[in-house]
């Protein structure tokens, strides 16, 4: 008997990634399991009207849309609520994806979040209630003041920001009030800047794994992530990787990725609720294959196993840890660390991977030296650089994905 699991792609303008995921789940094929056959299928969802009572074809989400656009995010609840589809990532906590409730949840359970505060909107909303509301309750501040609490420089940015837009780092007083009047409507936090950090870390997780990357934010994107082995020692590197899964498993996130600084051995999270992490071709470069064979292991071990999505969160655990006066800092992250563990269900995943998908590097390596694979690389190429660049860009690519390939295969 064979079981047939169809994976729906909720897509905007990315096809370098969903090209490679859909080829390397079609060289996969299907696995043989206790429970039978299993096959599997992609499709990319269209956007229109649907009833609420239909019943979705598929039997798991991956969601690249619905943080910006509506219509999908409520045919993704629904689908949640009413028919048990699979997805990645809660689509019920994608309110905290505006970096503020992320900031609260995380500060409340320990981490070592920089200093930061919210500042009312510069221009206030349209609103008839707001002038009357305004003159009652809103009390003047002094931005200087405040500014001068969280010290110099810091940065300022958007509270729901993402891809690094709107942030900006500020000097001094006289810089603050530029940049506060040049944000508008948009709600900004202010945070404290660690200079002179040791290294800026990346985590990209999807599933049980997590990969940590040395991050270079004043870069082009096509040369933020670096290629560096073992930049972190062992113990930060478990704490890089525990803070990421906790994160993820607090919101029940399953795709996410992590920004931290590390400084004189001090872990700070700068931003980590960002649930719907770049995976192009054009930034991750030689990490890529890392991306989409991991993005496919996941997939199949949730669809074969029958992994239940979670839409409820469990946040009282996590805050019953938070509350402990009689452990510290790395004893409650340890504690943290068990129950992303438990959720992610890492030990089983390692072993179905081990029992079901030995043979996925090597396909993914074959599929990297393919001539379907530097199609796509061409392709994305000429996508996002001038065509005075393509030349340029298509050997710097074909460079880096030829490295992992060989990096693979070497072991």
């Amino acid at each position: 008997m064979t079981s047939n699991h169809l994976i729906g792609l909720l897509l905007g303008t990315e096809e370098d990634w969903p090209t490679a995921f859909e080829a390397l789940m079609h060289r996969l094929g299907g696995i043989s399991s206790a429970r039978g056959r299993h096959a599997f299928e992609t499709d990319r969802i269209t956007i229109e009207p649907f009833d609420l009572k239909a019943v979705p074809r598929y039997s798991m989400v991956i969601d690249r849309l619905s943080h910006w656009y509506y219509v999908p995010r409520e045919w993704l609840k629904k689908a949640a609520l009413m028919n048990d589809v699979y997805m990645l990532n809660n689509p019920f906590t994608f309110q905290s994806m505006e970096k503020h409730s992320a900031y609260c949840a995380m500060i409340r359970l320990g981490l070592k979040v920089p200093e930061t505060w919210m500042l009312p909107n510069k221009t206030p909303p349209e609103n008839p209630r707001f002038p009357y509301t305004a003159q009652r309750y809103n009390k003047p501040f002094d931005l200087g003041k405040i500014a001068s609490r969280v010290g110099y420089p810091l940065y300022m940015k958007p509270f729901d920001g993402g891809a690094w837009v709107g942030v900006t780092r500020v000097a001094d007083e006289n810089e603050l009030h530029v940049r506060y009047d040049q944000s508008g409507e948009r709600l900004m936090h202010i945070q404290a800047a660690i200079e002179n950090f040791d290294v800026f870390a990346r985590s990209l997780s999807i599933g049980a794994e997590t990969l940590v990357t040395s991050y270079d934010s004043q870069k082009p994107l096509h040369d933020r992530y670096q290629i560096r082995h073992d930049f972190l020692s062992p113990a930060l590197g478990r704490e890089v990787t525990a803070i990421s899964r906790l994160v993820n498993a607090f919101f029940r996130w399953e795709f996410n990725s992590c920004e931290m600084i590390i400084k004189d051995g001090e872990v700070s999270p700068i931003d980590y609720a960002n649930a719907c992490p770049d995976v192009s071709m054009i930034s991750l470069h030689y990490y890529f294959p890392w991306a989409i064979k991991t993005l496919a292991k996941w997939c199949i071990y949730c669809a074969v196993t029958g992994r239940r999505m979670h839409i409820d969160s469990d946040t009282s655990t996590y805050f019953e840890i938070a509350s402990r006066n009689d452990i510290g800092y790395d004893d409650k992250l340890v504690l943290y660390a068990r129950l992303a563990r438990e959720y992610f269900q890492v030990d089983d995943y390692r072993d179905f991977c081990d029992k079901h998908l030995s043979n996925i590097d090597e396909v993914m390596v074959e599929y990297v030296e393919s001539v379907d694979f530097d199609r796509l690389l061409v392709k994305t190429v000429k996508s996002a650089f001038p065509a005075h660049e393509h030349d340029k860009f298509v050997t710097h690519y074909r460079g880096r994905l030829s490295a992992w390939a060989r990096d693979q295969s070497a072991g």
